[in-house]
């Protein structure tokens, strides 16, 4: 298939619940996958982007609307006649059975004779890195070793889309962060379509070719990890993907110089001593006072108090050297390149 090929289409689709359609999960939603990328939906709880990978999935039908897969329309087809597979948040493995027996599971349903799904079963659990596994059972494995049956069990049918709904929110954060670099090279070398739901910004800036934010049923913004966090369209997506610092109104006219709403990110702001040189031609600076100062691992966070009540938060890197002067409750200057104060609607 293609790269340049559609994987995935969804046309104005529209998902209400409730007696007359009083709840809208969905709102005339478009989207398009394409072949052999990795795509995530990424928003807060009760968004839309689980309703939407069920409709994909064939778990629930959408009020209106047109979903289809490899240009196929399958809107009314059933979940068992789509070309995909979903990989859950709680595996769902059987426990009586072998870890060969749960990953071969779907074949032998289908009637596979035993030769080819062993022969399958054992090299999906190759894929994923399990090799001499297959005649554990599920009690007998680690959190991670789960989600790697699990993503085996999906693989072994050589779905063209895997849909995974939140399949890393049961892990601690270093076996999380591990599986999303395994994740991201399991998807490269079988050129599935993936598409991940994740609330976890972390996970879809990691992982992913392409990000849709989404909220309230919409489709806020969508492009490539780097181009949403660095150019959000909108004041949510700089709400939500990552840090920002929002100013509206009066705000902006007292710290960007003109109004409107612009977004700065808080590692685009530099500290330095009030007595230094003033700033460049095309850099912006306040002074304020740090009212806070937060150890947070590698970078440390300070909050900066600035006159008429308004607060900016900085990141700086452990790495760089801050001004003598960078101490709890000091005046402090901040200086930015006017072009890193960014314009968002709303």
């Amino acid at each position: 298939m293609a790269e340049t090929e559609e994987a995935v289409r969804c046309t104005a689709v529209t998902k209400e619940f409730g007696t007359g359609g009083t709840v809208r999960a969905l709102d005339a939603v478009d989207l398009t996958l394409r072949a052999g990328e990795f795509f995530s939906l990424l928003g807060p709880s009760g968004s839309g982007k689980t309703t939407l990978l069920r409709l994909i999935a064939g778990f629930e039908r959408p009020t209106r609307g047109r979903i289809e897969l490899a240009g196929r329309d399958v809107t009314a087809l059933a979940p068992h006649r789509r070309d995909v597979h979903t990989v859950f948040q709680d595996y769902a493995l059987f426990p009586h059975m072998t870890v060969e027996q749960n990953v071969a599971y779907a074949l032998t349903v289908r009637g596979v004779r035993k030769p080819e799904r062993t022969a399958r079963a054992r090299e999906a659990l190759a894929t994923v890195r399990l090799d001499g596994f297959a005649a554990r059972r599920p009690d007998a494995l680690s959190g991670g070793q789960r989600q790697r049956v699990a993503l085996a069990r999906a693989l072994v049918d050589r779905p063209a889309v895997l849909l995974l709904d939140e399949p890393l929110g049961a892990l601690d954060l270093r076996l999380r962060q591990e599986m999303q670099t395994e994740l991201k090279e399991l998807q490269r070398t079988t050129g599935i379509t993936f598409l991940l739901v994740t609330h976890d910004q972390e996970e879809a800036l990691t992982m992913s070719d392409r990000v849709a934010v989404v909220s309230d049923g919409r489709i806020e913004q969508t492009g490539p990890p780097l181009e949403v966090y660095e150019r959000p369209a909108t004041a949510f997506v700089a709400g939500f993907v990552g840090t920002t610092n929002l100013l509206r109104g009066e705000a902006a006219v007292r710290v960007v110089g003109r109004p409107g709403a612009y977004s700065i990110r808080p590692e685009r702001i530099r500290l330095a001593d009030p007595a230094d040189a003033p700033p460049l031609d095309g850099e912006r600076t306040v002074t304020g006072r740090i009212a806070d100062i937060v150890h947070a691992g590698a970078h440390t966070r300070f909050t900066i108090a600035l006159p008429h009540g308004d607060r900016l938060t900085v990141h700086r890197q452990n790495l760089a050297e801050l001004p003598p002067t960078a101490r709890p409750e000091a005046e402090i200057r901040l200086v930015w390149d006017e072009k890193d104060a960014f314009p968002v609607p709303g």
